[in-house]
């Protein structure tokens, strides 16, 4: 399942106090209006599409994976096919600085009789490993994505969930502004990586970060800090003050799940979160379509 301690999020509260001391707020798109005295502050826009099923935006985990390679375009095909509002990718760099989608550092898990992180293999030769054979026949000769891949198909298809699993802001972000797609894509940074957010906002401004706050009481100081319009949560951290706390400062709520079934999404609904990151997303649209 995809609950975890996301890497030991807010350490000490991430010295976000002291951070917000000397920050300056980050720039995202603005627009302003007059008043008597003047120009009032600049609000920020909200370019999200709806959901595609009732108010619940579904997020395919790695892709619509369930008994297809996962991170694959296959998966990513499929999670479209159901009609998801966003898939998760992984990024992560190849020895040459490609960028290509897998979620472990090593590629062992994924392919028979290969062991190797994946920084260690150039592009050329990641593409050649198999990572569909070791789920059956059906399956042999599925490949390991590049993002020009993901991003082909996906364009104008589907949103994409981008879990950053290495600094690549400014190499992701030469990709991404050739296919036009910097409002179809939201950033998954650690609060943590204060640096990197704020790098990925200074190139940006079109760009959605998602910083994961970790308690509740880091969602104002996130706020201040970031400014973000959607905050990631897990089912650790996550409770209906937690919802509450990020609508107060207009900021959506994604949470992963962490049991993945119909008791579960539907707390996770009456608390009124935004979106839910599922391994099951056929599940989830089913689930959403009959719920009174």
């Amino acid at each position: 399942m995809i609950y975890s301690s996301r890497n030991g999020i807010l350490v000490a509260s991430l010295a976000l106090c002291s951070i917000l001391s000397h920050s300056s707020v980050i720039a995202q798109e603005w627009s302003t209006s007059k008043n008597s005295s003047g120009l009032e502050p600049a609000k920020l826009q909200d370019y999200f599409p709806k959901p595609k099923h009732g108010n619940t935006y579904v997020i395919a985990h790695r892709g619509a994976h369930v008994g297809i390679p996962e991170n694959s375009l296959a998966a990513i095909q499929k999670a479209i096919d159901l009609g998801c509002d966003f898939v998760e990718i992984d990024t992560r760099a190849t020895k040459d600085g490609r960028i290509v989608s897998v979620h472990n550092a090593e590629v062992d898990r994924y392919v028979i009789g290969k062991t190797g992180k994946v920084k260690d293999f150039t592009l050329e030769q990641i593409k050649q490993l198999d990572i569909g054979e070791n789920l059956g026949p059906e399956w042999k000769n599925t490949r390991i994505p590049g993002i020009e891949d993901i991003l082909q198909l996906c364009r104008g298809q589907i949103g994409i969930y981008l879990d950053l699993k290495e600094p690549l802001v400014p190499e992701l972000l030469r990709i991404i502004h050739t296919y036009d797609m910097e409002r179809d894509i939201i950033w998954y940074i650690s609060a943590s990586q204060v640096e990197v957010i704020k790098e990925l906002q200074d190139l940006c401004y079109k760009c959605i970060a998602m910083p994961d706050p970790g308690p509740e009481k880091n969602i104002l100081k996130v706020e201040q800090l970031f400014r973000p319009r959607i905050l990631a949560s897990d089912m650790g951290q996550l409770s209906e003050q937690f919802v509450k706390s990020a609508h107060a400062v207009k900021a959506k709520v994604f949470v992963d799940e962490k049991k993945g079934n119909p008791a579960e999404w539907e707390k996770i609904i009456q608390w009124g979160t935004d979106g839910i990151q599922t391994d099951d997303p056929a599940a989830l649209i089913d689930f959403l379509k009959t719920r009174k």
